[in-house]
């Protein structure tokens, strides 16, 4: 059984809607077991126990949530080491362009020692709208890193 972890943050619904997508592409792979945390809540076992790692954040000031950031704090010293090569990959719903958050999201993660698997979704919009074409692309993100780690690929 593949264990895929969403951890993710939301204020206005739309990062929410993102993860939601993204569980239902994971779910839809054979013998995968999808684990959808708000950050408040993911744990050191959630990240240690999973397959692959998905991280959805709203983009705040150029930045990935508190939250996302808080989650990453908590976990980082009791995983070190344990989590070499992790496969990872992140959606952002961005009022601008979502660099500042994926580049942050990304230097977490180098410290982790993660491995990026796919290219990040990011939903670009000034009126925080997620688009039908944002929530396929999400759900093919999930479809990705279940079946990657599924087949043993990553």
């Amino acid at each position: 059984m593949t264990r895929i972890l969403i951890v993710y943050h939301s204020q206005t619904g739309n990062t929410e809607k993102m993860a939601g997508a993204v569980a239902q592409g994971a779910a839809g792979m054979e013998d995968t077991e999808v684990i959808l945390k708000k950050a408040a809540d993911a744990s050191l076992e959630d990240l240690l126990g999973c397959d692959g790692l998905v991280i959805g954040t709203p983009e705040n000031f150029g930045y990935m949530s508190g939250a996302v950031k808080n989650f990453f704090d908590r976990t980082f010293y009791p995983a070190e080491g344990k989590v070499f090569r992790k496969p990872y990959v992140v959606f952002i719903s961005a009022g601008n362009d979502g660099t500042g958050a994926l580049n942050s999201i990304e230097r977490v993660a180098l410290g982790y020692q993660f491995k990026k698997v796919y290219d990040p979704v990011i939903a670009r919009d000034s009126k925080g709208g997620v688009t039908d074409e944002i929530l396929a692309q999400c759900r093919e993100l999930g479809q990705t890193i279940a079946g990657g780690c599924g087949a043993g690929i990553y």
